[in-house]
């Protein structure tokens, strides 16, 4: 995250090593909300995997934005509560969204 200059975009971030569970366990998504300093069932998932992503805020019951990269979704056993085309626009949505 330092190396790559992307600390300085983001309030806050879990290494799934240091937390010892990998997405989509339920842990790792509860061991993030502290570092942001906002609870969990306030919180938003966005990603671009379905199973580690949207998978893991559906477990959470969490709303999610599914990051597309030109993608179609394949998964009939969950689905994002939004799908974006990109990054910026999926945080637009979530920004928006009341």
């Amino acid at each position: 995250m330092r190396n790559t200059g992307l600390d300085q975009l983001v309030q806050g971030w879990v290494i799934s090593e240091m937390v010892g569970h990998k997405k989509p366990a339920p842990e790792i998504f509860r061991a993030a909300a502290p570092t942001v300093s906002i609870p969990l069932s306030g919180a938003w998932v966005i990603g671009d995997s379905a199973h580690a992503d949207i998978a893991g805020a559906e477990a959470l019951r969490l709303p999610s934005v599914w990051v597309t990269d030109g993608r179609p979704w394949s998964h009939d056993s969950y689905r994002p509560t939004h799908v974006a085309d990109d990054v910026a626009s999926a945080i637009s949505h979530v920004m928006l969204t009341p």
